[in-house]
């Protein structure tokens, strides 16, 4: 233990407990929910019958009742793959699974009981609806896999916000974002200028690291860590009363978290100068060697997920390293004033 500074121990020993808590905690104020009603065959309401909603990705299960009008609703779902399943004493249980709720979404599963021997259980496998009814028209959703798998130069995540209607990301074409500091990327979502855009991170506002910088950003300029991220939500217009502080785009990030299989990734991308072609401002190849401006760019990494204690606890970590040498070309002017030589008195 080192006791010159007991604080920076204490400070070790909570990121360690933050490490494997339960990953439920991390989703406390990023979820969806289920809702439905619960029918007999003749399409009478059920009341009373209890509704079971389970993760299918770390078992953790949520219980609920449906009330006098058949109706039940379960709040407050980290998002993941689910099973619904419906009991009631004298009908045979009914389950609906592989029910995929992403951030924001009220999913509508409607069971119907038949009567007959608890022994028996009606399974249904979900499918996906050919019109999405649960989830606001405005927003877009942009899922894991595309997180995962679409290819990024810079590794920065929130470039896929421009794959959303309105969305534009007009970095490369503002001044504002030259001053520095960590600054971001810029997005312009239907109108709003990127100053009123309002990035959530688990529930918790995501800035950037100044007031004039509010974009969240990295040394980089680039928002890294896509193997810590699982899905992204982006709100325009209308959103509901629980949103707001600003009038942009409400962007919600969900991270991973473990769950009861491990998996995990390794990686390293390299860019450099070697195929690169001399840039107009550059010096002419005899004054540099036939040499380029140097530009050689290392990212590298890893994330590692699983279960501490099955259907208990787990535990995901990641890791991203961002490592560049970079030369560029400037072009300055000169004023030479002509001068003449003084001559001494004589």
């Amino acid at each position: 233990m080192n006791r010159k500074n007991p604080s920076a121990c204490f400070g070790l020993f909570a990121l360690v407990l933050l490490f494997i808590a339960n990953g439920r905690f991390a989703f406390a104020q990023v979820s969806g929910a289920i809702k439905g009603t619960i029918e007999d065959v003749s399409g009478s309401l059920v009341p009373g019958a209890t509704v079971t909603a389970t993760n299918m990705e770390t078992g953790s299960a949520r219980i609920v009742h449906s009330d006098d009008v058949g109706a039940y609703l379960v709040l407050s779902l980290p998002v993941g793959r689910y099973s619904i399943r419906a009991d009631k004493a004298g009908f045979r249980p009914a389950i609906e699974t592989n029910l995929d709720l992403v951030v924001g979404q009220q999913v509508v599963v409607n069971l119907k009981l038949e009567v007959g021997a608890t022994s028996h259980v009606i399974t249904v496998t979900a499918q996906a609806p050919v019109v999405n009814t649960t989830t606001d028209s405005t927003s877009g959703v942009v899922g894991e896999q595309e997180v995962k798998n679409l290819p990024l130069n810079g590794r920065s995540f929130d470039d896929l916000i421009a794959l959303n209607a309105g969305a534009i990301n007009y970095t490369a074409y503002s001044t504002a974002n030259q001053s520095g500091g960590g600054a971001g990327n810029m997005f312009d979502v239907v109108g709003r200028r990127y100053e009123e855009n309002l990035f959530l991170m688990n529930g918790v506002e995501y800035t950037g690291t100044s007031n004039r910088s509010a974009q969240p950003g990295g040394v980089s300029g680039q928002m890294l860590g896509i193997d810590a991220v699982r899905e992204f939500n982006v709100l325009t217009d209308s959103y509901s009363a629980q949103f707001g502080k600003r009038p942009g785009a409400q962007v919600i990030v969900v991270t991973q978290s473990g769950n009861n299989v491990i998996h995990g990734t390794a990686f390293e991308f390299l860019r450099n100068s070697k195929l690169d072609a001399r840039n107009y401002f550059d010096a002419p190849p005899a004054d540099i060697g036939h040499r380029l401006p140097e530009f050689q760019r290392n990212q590298f990494g890893g994330a590692l997920g699983g279960p501490i204690r099955k259907d208990r606890a787990f535990a995901f970590l990641n890791y991203e390293g961002f490592r560049q040498r970079l030369g560029l070309a400037d072009v300055g002017a000169i004023l030479v004033l002509p001068t003449r030589a003084c001559q001494p008195f004589v």
